[in-house]
């Protein structure tokens, strides 16, 4: 399949709309008809159903909406792997949840600098779930992730076991009611441990999805939440954060997940160079 008829497919379903979507890749509408024509054809089915408001997809082209963005994603990896810059061998793409970016990814992209000069590396973030979809369509080579569901064609290692512990804001002598305590989004596992530990706790004035933001939000107002212990070791040492004395402790470990397939030398590398950052963030 031509990949500029995949693109102009996935822009159509982003903008909704034949017009927009030529706008968009300065073309004429009836070049981006022409190609969706294409597509159907070779699908023997319809993808769009067009009317007045726009374009909208059809079962079929729901059902091919993730393999052309697989398509475009593996294609331009192929682009990257063959057009390799000077003085290397060759090209990784490593995706990770965002939580793990800060400072687990950041050590291990400085290592790689020092240790792999030779390997160009291609860095993302997602969610867990796309980070598994891509590693099995061949679209990462790495994903690092807290979650790590058993798929085929697919090895999950563990990185390292972290664990998710209650604080509170300083000075401990200074009484923290319900309401202050943030609920942080940590998967499924987390909450459902949460509430057998907690069944009587109500329910969280403020939520927050992401352990940075959470952090910054209860060191500014006050408050108490799960946090992954390496995280906030350096608030606990400033005394800006104190444990929560006798409260409950959750394991969330963080694993690497590669293909069968993916190249033993190159995993290699990139294995040791998360060991290494995995040992400074300890």
């Amino acid at each position: 399949m031509d990949i500029s008829v995949a693109r102009t497919f996935l822009e159509v379903v982003k903008t909704g709309s034949f017009v927009s979507a030529a706008a968009n890749l300065n073309l004429t509408q009836t070049a981006v008809s022409a190609r969706i024509r294409v597509l159907e054809d070779q699908l023997d089915r319809p993808v769009f159903i067009r009317n007045k408001a726009g374009a909208k997809l059809t079962p079929a082209g729901e059902q091919f909406l993730r393999f052309a963005t697989t398509l475009v994603q593996v294609w331009d990896r192929a682009r990257r792997a063959v057009a390799l810059p000077p003085g290397r061998e060759t090209v990784v793409t490593v995706g990770a949840e965002l939580s793990l970016w800060s400072p687990l990814l950041r050590h291990w992209l400085l290592w790689m600098r020092r240790e792999c000069p030779e390997i160009a590396v291609s860095t993302q973030i997602a969610a867990s779930d796309r980070l598994m979809e891509q590693v099995q369509d061949g679209a990462l080579d790495v994903a690092v992730l807290y979650a790590a569901p058993s798929r085929p064609g697919v090895i999950a290692e563990l990185l390292f076991e972290e664990k998710l512990v209650l604080v509170r804001t300083t000075p401990a002598s200074r009484p923290l009611g319900p309401e202050d305590h943030v609920q942080i989004d940590w998967g499924e596992d987390f909450a459902a441990s949460y509430q057998a530990a907690f069944p009587d706790q109500p329910n969280a004035v403020v939520s927050i999805s992401y352990g940075p933001l959470a952090l910054d939000y209860i060191l500014a107002t006050g408050g108490s939440g799960y946090f992954r212990k390496g995280f906030i070791r350096p608030y606990l040492e400033e005394g800006r954060l104190a444990l929560v004395p006798d409260s409950p402790e959750f394991s969330y470990s963080a694993y690497v997940v590669h293909s069968t397939k993916a190249d033993p030398g190159v995993m290699d590398r990139i294995r040791s160079g998360l060991r290494a950052a995995a040992a400074i963030t300890a």
